[in-house]
């Protein structure tokens, strides 16, 4: 039996406002799963969803994907420093007749409990950050975290761990204290049991990229330069193209343009699919031609990957390049 699905910070204040016109207020903590209509209704077609936050869109019960995909594959975010969304990060902020506040920083954020998971009822629907909530993807709801954050979850039974981004508010249960997408669930192996303990450890992404670094120059250090097998000058032709390779970065590009425009088009589309830089970049003075790029990303594995899903979702023929 699936859990009971976190609501989304929009349908709970839609709620909390029926629920203050017609019942007395309480000063005691209140449980929002006693406010909740009967959840008993199938997930319908997204053309016949009813409207968001409705009486209607309350009472369906949230479901599992139609035809689960094998998700082993879909790609971690990458954690970057980024400006807080503009939306989804009011604090203090009350739902249900409970009051909460985001965190001034996710820094040093460390947390253990239960965390639960949503699927098919929210897929494609904006999450409290203004995103898109996929599914498919490795997100996350918290309370308090603000918006984005990037996490490390830890399945405390099994000790399968997975980075995530939290782009939305929610669970609104005082027992849990994350919401996974169905993604991280199936990677964390909690989607049939429907919650599982995790611990919760926030990223900072300078102190990520420090420490990929240093560990990087650590290994480079650790392994023994070959003897030469050629004159000198041999040797300094292979040490440069040695260094260029370790130099390299690789970028997913999706689509060139001459028109400013369409460049910026294709990138609002893309920023919609995944969590990675995605920048314009222009060469030439009299015609420059504007490249829609995603990354950079350390490995050609994690470009593939990317590249894999832009194709899937028909968004042109991406080549990987490096620079």
């Amino acid at each position: 039996m699936l859990r009971m699905p976190a609501w989304p910070l929009a349908a709970l204040l839609v709620l909390a406002l029926a629920a203050c016109s017609s019942a007395p207020s309480q000063r005691k903590p209140v449980n929002p799963i006693t406010r909740l209509p009967p959840q008993t209704k199938p997930v319908p077609p997204p053309d016949k969803m009813p409207a968001f936050g409705s009486d209607e869109f309350n009472r369906i019960k949230d479901a599992y994907p139609d035809n689960p995909p094998d998700v082993s594959q879909v790609p971690e975010p990458e954690p970057i420093d980024e400006p807080r969304s503009r939306y989804g990060n009011k604090s203090p902020y009350t739902v249900l007749g409970e009051t909460y506040r985001v965190l001034p920083t996710a820094k040093g954020y460390t947390a253990t409990g239960k965390a639960s998971w949503y699927g098919k009822k929210f897929h494609g629907l904006r999450t409290s950050s203004g995103e898109k909530y996929d599914m498919y993807k490795m997100t996350a709801a918290h309370r308090s975290l603000p918006l984005p954050s990037y996490v490390r979850v830890t399945n405390l039974a099994n000790g399968k761990s997975v980075v995530v981004k939290v782009n939305d508010r929610g669970p609104f249960h005082s027992e849990r204290i994350m919401d996974l997408s169905y993604a991280a669930a199936a990677r964390l192996d909690i989607l049939k049991s429907g919650t599982g303990k995790v611990r919760i450890e926030a990223i900072d992404p300078a102190e990520r990229r420090a420490a990929q670094q240093q560990e990087s120059g650590t290994r480079t250090a650790a392994t023994p330069a070959p003897a030469p097998a050629a004159p000198p000058a041999v040797a300094v032709k292979s040490f440069s193209s040695d260094a260029a390779a370790a130099a390299a970065r690789f970028f997913v590009q999706v689509g060139a343009f001459s028109e400013p425009a369409n460049a910026a088009g294709l990138q609002s589309k893309v920023v919609e699919l995944v969590y990675a830089p995605v920048t314009i970049a222009s060469e030439g003075d009299a015609t420059p031609i504007n490249r829609v790029q995603i990354g950079p990303f350390p490995t050609r594995e994690d470009a593939d990957k990317v590249s894999q899903i832009i194709r899937d979702n028909n968004l042109g023929t991406p080549i990987v390049v490096t620079r």
